[in-house]
């Protein structure tokens, strides 16, 4: 039903932001043939940018043979965008209402064997394919920001959704450069950003009670589990640090530990001190520098480390 992942040439993006600007970048990267929707003439240059900052890292990280800009093609006429694609990436804003609407449309005009994926990052497939007349091509597929540099992609159908389609998906991201990761089952927040929410929940409370400041956070993170993180997840970690007893020797001897008062899942009451506090503390962080200076940044700093682990493992 679906077409052989390793034949895909044509890709259509939609959105304009960080995350639609960041996929685009990828597949061009990954030397793909992009056709972006943008909704109106005035997010071209917001998309262009989010490629062209990309590029210095992409080309940094070795572009696939064939990869160019120059295979571009920018639009705000959807049906044209939709109509010859053979993967469709959309990543338009978080609202249900929309993305409703939208999967309504390409359903009907998408070719049929193509398959649809969503970057969203809060809403369940199963309500966003509601009223889409197609709704078994239709998957989550969940990137991390940014999309061109992490390769992460959580996958997810809906209840209507094909297992098929969640099948060929994962295939398809794989040939396409990424990690899929295919979700045991539906739930909000997918299983990386459940994770990335508890740490921040659990730095919220620490701000709230003064018992650290986000520079403290964030020093502790950068300097502790976050490099060890760029190669072993949290559950290899801690199956590696205790020897030859593996998990095993950690639960048993730290198991008693779950108990203590290590942290605190229920997020804490969002006060506008709570906020100001939070925002003053990463403006002192920042000091000044422009977000787009902070980005690049991040992004030469990811480069360095992803060659590093590449080069490591051969």
């Amino acid at each position: 039903m679906y077409p052989d992942p390793t034949s895909i040439t044509r890709i259509t993006t939609i959105g304009a932001g960080p995350i639609g600007g960041g996929w685009a970048a990828h597949f061009l990267a990954r030397g793909y043939d992009v056709t972006a929707y943008v909704h109106s003439e005035a997010e071209r240059a917001a998309l262009m940018a989010v490629i062209d900052t990309g590029w210095i890292s992409l080309e940094a990280l070795g572009l696939a043979k064939g990869a160019s800009r120059d295979r571009l093609t920018v639009t705000t006429d959807l049906d044209a965008a939709i109509r010859d694609a053979q993967f469709i990436q959309e990543s338009a804003p978080e609202r249900l209402d929309l993305k409703q609407a939208l999967y309504k449309r390409l359903g009907d005009v998408a070719p049929k064997d193509c398959i649809i994926a969503s970057s969203t990052s809060g809403l369940m497939m199963t309500d966003i394919q509601k009223d889409c007349p197609s709704p078994e091509r239709t998957v989550i597929g969940h990137p991390f920001n940014p999309p061109y540099l992490l390769p992460l992609v959580e996958i997810v159908g809906g209840k209507r959704t094909d297992p098929a389609a969640v099948q060929w998906a994962a295939e398809f991201y794989k040939v396409a450069g990424k990690a899929p990761l295919i979700m045991k089952k539906e739930i909000p927040g997918f299983v990386a950003t459940r994770l990335q929410e508890a740490l921040w929940r659990e730095a919220l409370h620490m701000v709230a009670n003064g018992e650290a400041t986000p520079e403290d956070i964030d020093n502790a993170l950068m300097n502790g589990p976050a490099p060890r993180m760029a190669v072993q997840g949290q559950c290899m970690a801690f199956h590696v640090a205790c020897g030859e007893g593996g998990m095993a020797t950690n639960l048993d001897q730290f198991g008693p530990a779950l108990k203590w008062p290590w942290t605190r899942l229920e997020a804490p009451e969002l006060t506008q001190d709570l906020r100001d506090r939070m925002v003053d503390g990463c403006n002192q962080i920042a000091g000044g520098r422009h977000f787009e200076e902070m980005a690049a940044q991040r992004d030469r700093e990811i480069v360095a480390v992803l060659n590093a682990i590449r080069a490591a493992r051969g």
